[in-house]
This record gives structure tokens, sequence and C-alpha cells, in this order.
């Protein structure tokens, strides 16, 4: 089991070729949410997430027969990226296997790092099965992402840092899927400052965490997909395990609808790009799991590798949810002038037009009559029901 004196020589190993990202206080999220709240800021890392310090970590401990056999690993994404570009410093081939389901930004980075990424599967644990074999046929070191010693002391650097940064702190907020960034970071704030508390958060769809507290025992749980696909784990590691009963005061599950609006709130309150792993303990504090209030609190943001087309949804949904952008479908006539005059008396609300969609054939409509649905700009619940009375007022139908 990892001690903490690991994590001492880890940080020594490290020295400076790790970015001491910052512990920075967030004033709107801690008027929002009733604490001290600060972000200990991992996506700003040079591949974007905290996975550099476990593999730099466990390469520096390798001999020179270890690094010449070339080593692989399989990851869900930030692993690898980690490994491809710690391996490529240290003049080590590098193969990472994936699943297929991969988001496009971290395959695409893994490669520009000069990996050759092999994908396979349709989760971690296939993918792993995969890199297992390839191991073995082309005599290739295996880099765990998580059940690995060396790798959990590395990412408990994290631990370390910000209780130099806080070190008054009062809770640590920290995602959980393979469990090595949890292990580390716990065993780090509870020997250092033993009365704090050290909260897990997992995906609500892969509770893989919960599942092993409760069995005693790794234990896989069902696939699932999660906007969190960096903690998309289903079987947490044997040898983080022991730690996490240790250290973690609970565990919290949070759902994709949490997830979502964490990784908006980022963006829009802190100009921060958080992948959904690196949103999920905001997520666990915003759904009013935790009773934090007036506490000082750390969130670890683990990283910021997030398709910009699945970044672009969450944005849609939430100007959707919050009134800031309303869709409806209007039934016209169908005459000449129609439409021009929909979109007068939608200007004259004050609605900025985003998309239209005019249909005269589909079978929605009936005949003499023209759908029009329409995306808008809008600033609010009351401007939406504003440009809904205009459009009655005019005569049209609101069909949905």
């Amino acid at each position: 089991m990892v001690e903490f004196e690991d994590l001492r020589r880890a940080r020594e190993r490290l020295g400076d070729a790790i970015y001491r990202s910052p512990c920075a206080r967030s004033e709107t999220l801690s008027r929002r949410l009733d604490c001290e709240l600060y972000l200990k800021l991992e996506n700003l890392q040079m591949t974007g997430s905290f996975k550099e310090r476990g593999v730099l970590n466990k390469l520096a401990s390798l001999g020179s027969a270890e690094r010449a056999r070339g080593v692989i690993a399989a990851s869900a994404g930030n692993h690898g990226q980690a490994l491809a570009f710690a391996a490529r410093r240290q003049g080590v081939a590098a193969t990472i296997v994936m699943p297929r389901s991969a988001p496009l930004i971290k395959v695409t980075s893994t490669r520009a790092h000069g990996a050759e990424v092999v994908l396979f599967g349709d989760d971690f644990d296939e993918a792993a099965a995969h890199a297992q074999q390839l191991a073995a046929e082309r005599k290739l070191l295996p880099i765990a992402p998580f059940d690995d010693d060396e790798v959990i002391a590395g990412q408990g650097t994290i631990g370390l840092e910000l209780l130099e940064q806080l070190p008054e702190l009062d809770a640590v907020v920290v995602s959980v899927g393979g469990g090595g960034l949890a292990a580390g970071v716990s065993l780090a704030v509870k020997t250092l400052r033993p009365q704090a508390r050290v909260y897990g958060v997992e995906p609500r769809v892969l509770p893989s965490l919960s599942r092993a507290l409760r069995a005693g025992v790794p234990t896989a749980v069902e696939q699932a997909q999660t906007l969190a696909d960096g903690i998309a784990v289903r079987r947490v590691g044997q040898r983080p395990l022991p730690l996490l009963q240790r250290h973690l005061d609970a565990v919290v599950e949070v759902d994709e609808e949490e997830i979502a609006a964490a990784i908006l709130a980022l963006l829009e309150d802190e100009k921060t790009v958080a992948e959904g792993a690196g949103a999920a303990p905001l997520a666990a504090l915003m759904q009013g799991a935790l009773q934090l209030s007036g506490k000082r609190v750390v969130l670890v943001v683990s990283g910021g590798n997030i398709d910009v087309n699945v970044l672009s949804r969450i944005i849609d949904r939430g100007l959707l949810k919050s009134g800031r952008m309303m869709r409806t479908r209007v039934l016209i006539p169908d005459r000449p002038g129609s439409l021009a005059a929909l979109l007068g008396v939608v200007a004259g609300a004050g609605a900025n037009v985003l998309q239209v969609q005019h249909d005269r054939l589909g079978a929605r409509t009936e005949p003499g009559l023209t759908s029009v649905e329409l995306v808008l700009e809008t600033r609010g619940y009351e401007h939406i029901a504003g440009i809904e009375r205009a459009i009655d007022e005019a005569g049209w139908l609101l069909a949905d």
C-alpha cells in the first residue's frame, strides 16, 4: 500500500517537471454555494489533466532496461495523453489502447504526442484487456492508469500542493473513476490535516466505488455512457481501494444533468473549461448533498479535455433550461408575407432569431397552414412569456 513518504519521494522526483497548478478562490461560486470555494486547476497541466503527475513519477522510477522495452497503457483518454507526452520527453516508445468511444480530442492529442494509438473495444475494460494482450505479444511494459503505487503517489502530490496553498482547508472534493487520484489526494490530506473531510464523486450510472465499498472488494458495475468519460471506469482499482476505505469520508453520486450544469457553471462563471470528470466535484456541491456551508472547500478540477461538440450541446441545453434560448413552433397562414410578418412580431418582442425552419408539407401541418419552427435567443422566462403573448395576440397558433 502507498505510504505518505511515497508522496514526498514523488514530489522530489517530479521537481519542476510538473506545473504547480493554481488553487484559485471563486468569488461567484462561493457566494452561490455559501462557502469559501477554491478550484485546484489541474486542467491547466500541459496535457489538460492531472494524469501527468502519475506517469512522470512512474517513468522516473524505471530502469534503463524497462525503458528500452517501451510502454503500453489502456486509457479512456487522459492517461494515454499524459503517458504519450511524458514518454516522448524521456525518449520512451509508447502504445496507447483506447476504447472506440474515446472523445476525438483525446485520440488526436495522444497521437500528436507521438504515441501509437490503438482503438479497441466499447469501454475501458475491453481496451484494458486488449492492452494486456499486446503487452505480452510485443513484450511492452504496462503502465496502469490508477492501479499502480507509483502512479497513485504521483497523483497524491496534488494533495501536498493544495495544503501548501490552503493550509486551513476544511474539505476536499475529488472525482473517482479507478480511484488513483482520490486515493493519493486523500492520503495527503488526511495525513497533514486529519480534521479535514475528503469526499469522492462518481457518476450515478457508474457507481464503481460505492459498489466496492459495500462489497469490500473491487466489483464491476454495468457499462454505461456518461459525460464524465474520464472516470467512466466499471471497476475501482485494487491498490487504491484500501486507501479510499481508510481516508474517504463519503462518496457522492451525480447524474448527467448535474454534471452538464457544473460544466456550464465553470465555463460561464469562472471562464474555466472542464471535462465531465473535472466538473463532477462542483456537481456534487451544487446538488446540495454535501453540507459545507461556511467551510473552506477545495474542488479538484481534474481535467479540461472535453470535445467541442459535446461542449456546444451542453451550452445549448443550459441556455434552454435557463430561459436564455427558446424553441417554439408556430402555425401561420400559407400565403406570401406570413413568415415575414411572424419574424417582425418576434423582432418587435426583442428576440434574436437563431434558426428558422419553414415547413409547408410536413405531416403535422394542416392544409392552408405553414409550420414555422423557431430557435430564439431570449433574456429569461419572463421574456419568453412576452414573446408567446405577442405571437398569440397577432392571431397565430403556438403549436407546442
